[in-house]
């Protein structure tokens, strides 16, 4: 199904790079990468609500060892990670879009994930990919799918430096609720 834009063109895709796309793809695209960004945090957060809220009731994962519910993971998930790491950065990029409809995308975005082990001594660097599908339903755009490709991972020691030099002045990261973007996004 083609989706005409402000421009008279179809819907902008991976088939079609450097098309203009119209007002309704560029709020879409919005929303979709707003929703990216907000799963990224949920995870480093260790906020299972957050991971809810992108995610419509429905939708489904898969994690390699966990396939099933999205809602369910994200409980499961929390727990897997407080218990495993001290901190986790999952960063995205190079997100593409390809809109089958006004209502409907699939994604595909690289994931560079760092995960700092308790012993705060080594960190796993995940490389890889997530294949996303999302659905817009009375105008909210959520996830409905999310499948997780690793290119590639590798565990690193660690030198801490958080507590000297020029670095001991500054705030701390933490996944719990003292983490100061909670506040300072209250």
């Amino acid at each position: 199904m083609s989706v005409k834009n402000k421009v008279g063109g179809k819907m902008s895709n991976d088939v079609n790079p450097g098309l203009v796309p119209g007002v309704t793809e560029l709020q879409a695209r919005s929303a979709i990468a707003d929703l990216l960004n907000h799963h990224s945090r949920a995870l480093d957060r260790v906020d299972a609500v957050g991971l809810k809220a992108v995610y419509w009731p429905s939708a489904t994962v898969d994690y390699g060892g966990f396939k099933g519910l999205a809602h369910d993971f994200a409980d499961i998930v929390m727990g897997a990670l407080a218990g495993q790491y001290e901190l986790t950065q999952h960063r995205v990029s190079n997100t593409v879009f390809n809109f089958s409809s006004e209502v409907a995308c699939s994604t595909e975005s690289y994931v560079f994930a760092k995960h700092l082990l308790l012993d705060g001594q080594s960190e796993m660097v995940f490389s890889g990919r997530y294949l996303d599908q999302f659905e817009q339903r009375a105008g909210v755009w959520k996830m409905t799918f999310r499948r997780v490709v690793m290119d590639w991972s590798r565990r690193l020691a660690v030198t801490d430096e958080r507590q000297g030099g020029s670095f001991a002045a500054l705030t701390k990261g933490s996944n719990q609720k003292t983490d100061p973007s909670w506040t300072h996004l209250a």
